[in-house]
Order: structure tokens, then C-alpha cells, then sequence
């Protein structure tokens, strides 16, 4: 029996196989798990500590915010101070669901809220309130005392908005972050205010 056809000589044009291969491939995966590992983690711990895309759903902030815009929302400054009048923030309102609502923080902790012939009052205050178009027209909401840690939040589209009005002042641990840039769509690029 003729074993002839075992031993001939591999062509020269195919690749060698064997440890050489292998090794291209470990060295390979080690490279990939070097570089988009750390890079995945990076932009998980950017996304939960510093900022997150989110998507304007609703009319509830027009004239100033609209369905379908883009926004960043930043998480890093109420690190360092607690929100502030008229800051557009994101909110997570166990009570409505899972999605996230876009409001602006109306009241601060301790403050009195009383909405009366259209206007929003703090503290028996008049509230200047150029991002609203016209009145408050839905109804009068007796004095609310915001509770310490609390934020009273409406939209600013007050006739078309589930705010503070219906679900009460939200915890400040419910804030996910404030608004801060709009990125699309394009003509609407800017900082949030």
C-alpha cells in the first residue's frame, strides 16, 4: 500500500495552522477585553454618576421643551447643592409608572404653594414666571407646605401637565438630574432653561 499522499508537503500559500493560530486569537480577545471592557464601564459610571441621554415625551413642558427632543441631563450638581427654583429636572414618580417625567421645581422645602386666579404664589409671593404661556388655568390648589427633603414640581405647559398638582411634592432622592443641554433636534441644540 502506497502512503505517499501523508507525507507530501503542505502548498505554500496555506496559512500555517497549529499554536501559532491559537495564539493570534488569545492575544486577540485579550486586546478586545483590554479595550472595550474598560471602555463599557466607563460609560456605565459616566451614565449612573455623572450624566444620561434622555427623550422629551409629552407637551407638558412646551413652549420650552418639545416630544421628541434630546436633552442631558446631569447628575453631578445636586451633589453639591439641592435644586433651585425654576431648574428643569428629571423626576421618577414611583406612583406614574416607570417612565420619567421632565418638570420645573416650583416650590423648595418648607415653602408654601398656593395657585389662585392663574398665578402660582410662594409663600404669598407672586411668582414671576416668563417660561409659562398665559395663566394657570387648572383650578385652585389650596396652601401646600413642601415637606423638608421635597420639591414641588409643575410643567410649563400648565394646562396639559401631570405635575406636583396631582401626584404632590416629589423627593429630592427621586431626582434623577437636572436638564442642563439639548442636543437634538439641532435647531434646538443649547443649554436647557
Amino acid at each position: 500500500m502506497d502512503d505517499s499522499w501523508n507525507s507530501s508537503p503542505e502548498p505554500a500559500d496555506t496559512p500555517p495552522r497549529g499554536p501559532g493560530v491559537a495564539r493570534r486569537f488569545v492575544h486577540l480577545v485579550r486586546e478586545l477585553l483590554e479595550t472595550v471592557l474598560p471602555a463599557i464601564l466607563i460609560a456605565l459610571l459616566l451614565n449612573v454618576f455623572v450624566g444620561q441621554a434622555t427623550r422629551v415625551q409629552g407637551q407638558s413642558m412646551e413652549p420650552n421643551l418639545h416630544t421628541d427632543q434630546r436633552l442631558v441631563v446631569e447628575k453631578v450638581s445636586y451633589r453639591f447643592h439641592g435644586p433651585r427654583r425654576g431648574d428643569i429636572v428629571v423626576i421618577r414618580v414611583p406612583s406614574q409608572g416607570d417612565e420619567l417625567l421632565i418638570k420645573r421645581v416650583i416650590g423648595l422645602p418648607g415653602e408654601t404653594v398656593e395657585i389662585r386666579d392663574g398665578h402660582v404664589y410662594i409663600d404669598g409671593q407672586l411668582l414671576d414666571e416668563p417660561y409659562t404661556i398665559g395663566s394657570t388655568r387648572s383650578g385652585r390648589i389650596e396652601r401646600v407646605i413642601v415637606p423638608p427633603l421635597h420639591v414641588f414640581v409643575m410643567g410649563d405647559n400648565r394646562d396639559h401637565s401631570n405635575d406636583s398638582r396631582t401626584f404632590g411634592p416629589v423627593p429630592i432622592d427621586n431626582i434623577v438630574g437636572r436638564a442642563w443641554l439639548s442636543y437634538w433636534p439641532l435647531n434646538d441644540a443649547g443649554i436647557v432653561q
